[in-house]
């Protein structure tokens, strides 16, 4: 999931040579949310230029610099409407200007050149170099020579479309998927998986160091053994504090046998064509829709489902929601599938209360589809891109289905976040309980606990658990999951963890070990700070975003813990993604 874009391919330093070849038309637009990613520099550049009075037709600097002064000092005079249209004309000359500006860079827009790829960045572009400037090429891959279109220039670097591969790399396999190239789903899938499990590792080491400033070590380490090791002979509150000598180890990524067909949920967008309801994905840098009937990272019985509905929407006349008139029923399909139980829950996002027709949707999909434990309806009649409304109701069956995660069992309602990798959660939450080291006598705080699913794993193993988490619902939930599951030694708080973890401190809680399983952003700096005020003996991190992990680790190891390692895992095979988990202890 936030776009930590600034800085992307600078660390590859090395300059790769290229041969420029004049271009013919430019036929590709790059997509809105990356013409974000220097918008700071942007807007410093334009100051710049405002100050040397750019709205100077003359050329003039000197003039326009006394212009500018003289038109600072009458500033306080102007409507507000005539600063406005002042700024509006000043934006337009700066972006005159800084289209001028880049006249001379080595490539321009529509120029065809010959680069050595010599990385791949967090999209998973590929990175080169033309004269020391760098452009980013979707789809090629480290180590491959490439004959490349410039689509668009910036001041630092610039976007450009894959050609020819002169030479391939050794890791670039042929994608399985039919629509890979138009869906953008999975970013890539034309790499072979033993490569991308080892750039996913780099990519971590590679943010540690260049935002962290940590240093990472190629050694094994032993310490985190050792660790865990005393902590089972004595006390808890008596760890050792282990000081870090060798540097970070970050191990190999912890991947998949089977890395496909991995996901539990589908969430699927409908809309029409001449031939009826077709739903599937929206393409590249657009709100179209395009059809699709499988997905190689879905569940079998979630793709079967769709097409179902599909099928019985098609039959029964059932119109799609358009979102730029507002009209037609049908939005989303939502299907979660419990791998350990099999047990079905499809959810159909309206426009409206009324379905037309709902006994024979719902006779014929229980006909079809015996699987399915709960057939729900959510009601959102927002002009939003949000997928939820805020009502839910049950059409057939139960209001939740079940699932396990090794032996802790979980009620998922249609709203419920559920980890869409059971497999590899699995794997991630039994390396957070190993680098939590409990020994049955810790009392642990689990920030950011969502529905209790890492709480009620460390609750096996820790004399009591505290979570917390700001979103109500998921409290509930988290609530009922330890009822499920008989779990007396965990209690759950609405509210946010900088708030409620320093009220138990004044009741006198305190923790041996505190577990943070932040969003994308990373952790919110004022639990950052609590963390270091409460000083528990060990924190465990739990990461979805490698950026912000390290930019909080920073932070901690500044305030005087110590990161020993950081085990990689890959919950997202064949995406640019990577989960994280990361153990720090306090220093002496």
């Amino acid at each position: 999931m936030t776009n930590n874009r600034s800085g992307r391919g600078k660390s590859r330093r090395n300059t790769a040579t290229a041969t420029p070849v004049q271009g013919k038309q430019h036929h590709k637009t790059i997509q809105a949310k990356k013409e974000k990613e220097l918008e700071q520099s942007r807007v410093g550049a334009g100051n710049r230029m405002l100050r040397a009075g750019t709205e100077s037709k003359s050329g003039n600097m000197d003039n326009s610099d006394r212009k500018m002064r003289g038109d600072e000092r009458k500033s306080r005079h102007f409507s507000k409407g005539e600063r406005s249209n002042d700024r509006r004309n000043q934006e337009a000359s700066n972006r005159s200007r800084s289209n001028a500006e880049r006249s001379d860079l080595p490539v321009q827009k529509n120029d065809e050149a010959v680069i050595d790829i010599i990385g791949m960045n967090h999209d998973g572009e590929g990175v080169g170099r033309v004269e020391g400037f760098t452009l980013f090429v979707p789809g090629a891959l480290p180590g491959e020579k490439v004959r490349v279109k410039v689509l668009k220039t910036k001041k630092q670097y610039g976007y450009a479309k894959l050609l020819d591969i002169a030479q391939s790399s050794p890791d670039r396999i042929a994608a399985p998927c039919a629509i890979y190239d138009q869906c953008g789903g999975c970013q890539i899938q034309h790499m072979s998986y033993e490569a991308q499990l080892g750039w996913k590792r780099q990519h971590v080491v590679d943010v540690l160091e260049r935002i962290g400033k940590l240093s990472v070590t190629t050694e094994s380490s032993e310490r985190t053994a050792e660790v865990l090791a005393d902590s089972a002979d004595g006390n808890a509150n008596s760890m050792p504090r282990v000081p870090r000598v060798q540097g970070v180890v970050v191990h190999p990524t912890l991947g998949m046998s089977e890395p496909w067909r991995y996901r539990n949920k589908a969430q699927v967008p409908i809309g029409v064509t001449e031939g009826g309801l077709v739903g599937g994905f929206y393409a590249r840098g657009s709100h179209r829709i395009v059809d699709m009937n499988t997905c190689l990272i879905q569940d079998e019985r979630n793709d079967e489902v769709v097409a179902r509905v599909k099928e019985i929407g098609r039959m029964l006349g059932i119109s799609a929601y358009n979102e730029e008139t507002g009209r037609g029923l049908l939005r989303h399909v939502v299907v979660k599938t419990a791998f350990r139980t099999g047990e079905m829950m499809l959810v159909l996002v309206t426009n409206g209360r009324d379905i037309p027709h709902v006994d024979a949707w719902i006779g014929s999909i229980r006909e079809h589809i015996p699987h399915v434990a709960s057939i729900c309806q959510n009601v959102n009649t927002k002009r939003t891109n949000v997928i939820f409304g805020d009502e839910t109701r049950v059409l057939w069956g139960r209001d939740v289905i079940y699932d396990y995660i090794g032996n802790v069992q979980f009620a998922i309602s249609a709203r419920s976040f559920y980890q869409v990798n059971p497999v590899q959660t699995e794997v991630l939450y039994g390396k957070t309980v190993e680098y939590a080291g409990l020994t049955g006598k810790e009392t642990v705080i689990d920030a950011y606990c969502g529905i209790g699913t890492i709480s009620l794993f460390l609750a096996q193993h820790a004399d009591q658990v505290y979570g917390v988490e700001i979103v109500k619902e998921a409290i509930d939930d988290a609530r009922s999951n330890a009822l499920l599951n008989e779990m007396r030694n965990v209690k759950f708080e609405v509210g946010a963890s900088e708030d409620v973890i320093p009220a138990w401190k004044e009741q006198g809680i305190t923790a041996d070990v505190i577990v943070v399983d932040p969003p994308r952003k990373g952790c919110d700096p004022r639990l950052l700070d609590t963390i270091l005020e409460m000083k528990p003996e060990r924190v465990v991190y739990v990461s979805c975003n490698p950026s912000t992990l390290a930019r909080d680790l920073r932070i901690l190891e500044d305030g005087g813990y110590s990161t020993v390692e950081v085990q990689p895992v890959d919950m997202f095979p064949h995406t640019v993604h990577v989960e994280s988990v990361a153990l720090l202890v306090r220093k002496d």
